[in-house]
């Protein structure tokens, strides 16, 4: 399908040089670029750089300064180490000549080992619920006209859950959620594809699972929400294009930060990922929402 196509055209990056690549952008309605598509860019460069059958198991993210949609991105990959069973990278993103991201991933050969993990929790199955794309656009006269249209346009992605965390009214809730999502065609084999895009769809709606319990709703106007760091663990084999389960929880949230950590399960049970991230969540008073409107926020 072409919006599938055009999610997996974020992923093939442009090679201007040995260790640096280009990447496009597309909005998500934000106004700026989107996190997971930042990490899942940077992941994609990383592995380029990496030869070896040797897939990622541990990537780690820091957002240091908001991406401009109209810009393209440049990633800088740097090889640390080569070693006989794991390799490092880094990689910096960079925008307008500064670094808005550094991204720091480990690739280990597939080895045999010890195997346990936790169950998956008892959860509605993904037939049972609605698409949250329906859930929005039933939702869309609540929506700022800025950005009703981009909100509620075709998905690459199916994510289904109980309630949607955009557009939502504010109330008192455990910090607690999950998320089923899927790519909506089918997907190529080559494992970087998968987990590109579990990187991708890991940041979103997962830093709102922190204001639950404060009744603000996401997209709040006196609410400024932004990624401070965005840490992946890949444990199992999995598809983007089969069922995931995403469960979410948010242990902490002081000091205008927020806290949350999530797992990622394939339908029949194995956990094949864990996620944490923490977020900046400042509350700004009503008075100064109408002095700063317009204008952008840096952290």
């Amino acid at each position: 399908m072409h919006i599938v196509h055009e999610l997996l055209s974020l992923l093939e990056l442009e090679k201007l040089e040995v260790n640096i690549y280009r990447g496009q952008n597309r909005d998500l309605g934000t106004g700026r670029v989107f996190g997971g598509q930042v990490f899942a860019q940077a992941l994609v460069a990383a592995r380029r750089t990496v030869d070896d059958a040797r897939e990622a198991h541990s990537v780690h993210g820091y957002f240091l300064r908001p991406g401009d949609l109209k810009a393209p991105i440049v990633y800088f990959v740097d090889r640390p180490r080569d070693g006989g069973t794991f390799t490092s990278r880094r990689v910096t993103a960079i925008q307008h000549g500064e670094a808005i991201f550094h991204l720091s991933a480990s690739f280990h050969v597939v080895e045999p080992g010890l195997d346990h993990q936790v169950p998956m929790p008892d959860v509605p199955d993904p037939d049972s619920l609605k698409p949250e794309l329906e859930q929005i656009r039933e939702k869309a006269h609540r929506l700022p006209p800025e950005v009703r249209h981009v909100l509620t346009q075709d998905r690459p992605i199916d994510f289904r859950s109980s309630e949607s965390h955009v557009g939502g009214a504010p109330g008192l809730h455990e910090p607690e959620r999950f998320v089923w999502f899927r790519v909506i065609d089918q997907l190529p084999d080559d494992v970087i594809t998968h987990q590109a895009i579990l990187a991708y769809a890991s940041d979103y709606g997962f830093l709102p699972t922190a204001l639950l319990p404060h009744n603000v709703a996401y997209g709040d106007p006196r609410l400024f929400v932004a990624s401070l760091d965005h840490t992946l663990w890949m444990h199992r084999p999995f598809r983007a294009d089969e069922w995931l389960l995403y469960v979410m929880d948010s242990p902490s949230a002081a000091g205008a930060r927020g806290f949350v950590r999530g797992q990622v399960f394939r339908r029949d049970g194995t956990l094949v990922a864990s996620v944490a991230q923490e977020g900046l969540l400042r509350m700004r008073e009503r008075s100064s929402v109408g002095r700063s409107e317009g204008r952008s926020e840096s952290k």
